[in-house]
């Protein structure tokens, strides 16, 4: 593995808790900032540090959003990582759990997904000596609560690492806002800190993002989202015109509403892009006659006609509707995945990179990413109108298009 020389900021993460430093004195650390800025693989290989310097035979506890990214985003490069420097590392997978062993020291990281309100239990009866928590924001307050509160070992440390989210967000106002309170080390980060991403790589994620998620993903700011989902989408040269090759992949992707509208978008793939190739869009209100599920089935078999679809991807909430398409067994029905907050960045990022395309046939579609709305009360979620085509949208990127989504530093302290 190569790695570029390390900015002055990953410098420090990398040595705040050694006893030479006046930041040593801090109870814990917390870096924001820009995506793609190196603090998550800077703070792991710092944690462990801490932990193999100041303990022995103790327990610690690594977390993220869910099992899998914890293990994908920081356990397995760490473990690399932590293999070069010279550490012995034993993982044992079906337990969740690796040792790292230095000459006579050991000590245990455990990993935990903090993915609802539910996994707080999860982590309940351990005692810790700390606790790193990677993208602290997207964790629910009881998780890391309960976290925090098994780390009752004199000179323990408390790790987060996060990018911004809304500023009424619990972990901003509770944690980022009240450092001295909490006795914490901060430290904001950008892009630029991170001395292996080029200039031409940080450009290209600065064309990723738009709007508040551009404030947040690539400046760092805590800031709230406001006006159109989807400015971007206003330029008339994101609505095109239907390319005349055979499309290799049909898909389709459903909002279904009986009193609200049902919007369904039936897409075709031509190598690595998705064209919007077509839609059907009813509303009950606007017609003034509500259909049945079975009224709507046949609108979808009308808009599918005697093409062969892979998929037809439906909102997980419209069960009668799911059970409908599977009773009559033509098309293969697929829950959509339904995060929101996330599935619009996605969006958003497939639209911008031109994964996503919209034919300039798709009039409720066009007509939708002109209103869809962030609301404007202070909570971090859209409007919950004109969006029915937006959500449809949404589903099909997450569960299609994204299906499968989600120099080094040595350096010694003298142990006392």
């Amino acid at each position: 593995m190569n790695y570029a020389n390390f900015s002055p900021k990953q410098l420090r993460l990398l040595e705040w808790w050694s006893p030479r430093q006046e930041s040593a004195r801090c109870d814990g650390i917390i870096c924001d900032g820009a995506v793609r800025s190196g603090k998550s693989l800077c703070m792991s290989v710092s944690f462990v540090s801490w932990a193999m310097y100041a303990f022995q035979n103790r327990d610690f506890a690594i977390c993220g959003k869910t099992i899998r990214s914890v293990r994908r985003n920081v356990a397995v490069p760490l473990m690399n990582v932590l293999r070069e420097l010279g550490f012995r590392v034993e993982e044992k997978l079906s337990a969740n759990l690796f040792y790292v062993i230095y000459g006579q020291y050991r000590n245990t990281f455990y990993l935990f997904g903090g993915k609802d309100e539910s996994s707080a239990a999860l982590i309940q009866g351990m005692t810790l000596c700390g606790v790193l928590f990677d993208e602290v924001a997207l964790m629910p307050r009881s998780f890391v609560e309960q976290a925090l509160a098994r780390c009752s070992v004199e000179g323990s440390k408390l790790w987060f690492n996060c990018n911004p989210e809304y500023p009424q967000h619990w972990f901003y106002r509770e944690w980022v806002m009240k450092i001295k309170e909490k006795n914490l080390f901060y430290l904001h980060f950008l892009m630029e800190d991170n001395p292996s991403l080029s200039p031409t790589i940080r450009e290209r994620y600065r064309k990723l993002y738009s709007g508040s998620f551009y404030d947040r993903f690539v400046l760092g700011k805590w800031c709230a989202n406001e006006g159109l989902v989807y400015p971007f989408m206003s330029e008339q040269r994101m609505w095109v015109e239907l390319p005349q090759d055979p499309f290799q992949e049909y898909a389709v992707s459903c909002d279904y509403g009986t009193v609200n509208p049902a919007s369904f978008g039936l897409w075709g793939r031509i190598e690595d892009c998705w064209y919007r190739i077509d839609e059907y869009y009813y509303s009950s209100r606007r017609e003034g006659v509500a259909r049945t599920d079975e009224e709507h089935y046949q609108g979808l078999c009308q808009l599918i006609g005697d093409r062969e679809v892979s998929r037809v991807v439906v909102d997980p909430s419209a069960a009668s509707f799911i059970e409908v398409i599977r009773r009559h067994g033509k098309y293969r029905v697929v829950p959509a995945k339904n995060q929101v907050l996330d599935g619009i960045r996605q969006t958003g990022t497939a639209l911008k990179q031109g994964r996503v395309k919209i034919g300039k046939n798709c009039e409720d579609c066009i007509r939708e990413f002109g209103l869809y709305r962030w609301d404007s009360s202070g909570k971090d979620a859209p409007l919950k109108e004109n969006d029915h085509a937006m959500d449809d949208l949404r589903y099909f990127v997450t569960t299609v298009v994204n299906a499968d989504e989600e120099d080094f530093l040595v350096f010694a302290s003298d142990r006392h």
